[in-house]
């Protein structure tokens, strides 16, 4: 247990403000009953404690790589650059990886994701196409990341010990990363949604999940088919 605090996840960054959205990279977990089946795990110790958000299953997400608001990133940008990731990612295989156990952070409560080197390189490879595209300048981010799901977010300022006792000797789950998706992102209901503009599918892997290497996700009305 520490005697650190909890802090307010909901502040607004740099460049947000309600009702703007942005492009991002991200990897989601629509159809990942193991993820969600973890996540309400921690979900049924953390909900009698006050000052957290709990995240719904259809929102759950790996935060990959920002692109740039949409109202500074033209249609013809948003296409040539899922064009570049998917010549860039042809060949990477889909990923199994590990979730959990949970830790506490202050402003979430998160599961670590292992092994990480190889999403590490999915993501270099979609930070060289977004400088290839965009141009270095607009390249946001740097090149260290520490991949995790968060489970819940603190929107209060309270201690962390009850937090830490309540996901102690905690679960994990293994899953299988097969799709990395172009999102239109918003964070005005203290939670973040989304809507799917497209994506690159990763080559099989070991567990046979992907699709034909590096080939753009289809769209259909604006998003992926089958996605939600």
């Amino acid at each position: 247990m520490t005697d650190d605090y909890m802090a307010d996840h909901w502040w607004w960054r740099r460049g947000w403000r309600p009702g703007r959205r942005k492009y991002t990279w991200h990897f989601t977990f629509d159809g990942k009953q193991e993820v969600h089946d973890l996540a309400a795990s921690y979900h049924a110790r953390l909900a009698a404690l006050p000052g957290l958000d709990l995240i719904p299953a259809q929102w759950l997400h790996l935060t990959t790589q920002g692109v740039g608001f949409t109202d500074e990133v033209s249609e013809e940008e948003v296409a040539a650059l899922l064009e570049a990731s998917a010549r860039r990612l042809r060949g990477f295989p889909a990923q199994r990886v590990t979730l959990g156990p949970a830790r506490v952070t202050p402003e979430a409560i998160l599961l670590d994701i292992s092994p990480s080197d190889a999403l590490s390189a999915i993501r270099h490879e979609l930070r060289q196409a977004i400088s290839g595209v965009l141009g270095q300048a607009r390249l946001t981010g740097t090149d260290g990341w520490a991949p995790h799901v968060s489970v819940a977010y603190s929107h209060g300022t309270g201690p962390q010990a009850p937090f830490e006792g309540a996901i102690e000797a905690g679960e994990t789950a293994q899953t299988v990363i097969s799709t990395v998706q172009l999102i239109v992102l918003g964070r005005d209901h203290r939670l973040y949604e989304w809507t799917t503009r497209g994506g690159v599918r990763l080559a099989p892997g070991p567990d046979h999940e992907g699709g034909p290497a590096g080939q753009p996700t289809k769209i259909q009305n604006g998003c992926p088919a089958g996605s939600a």
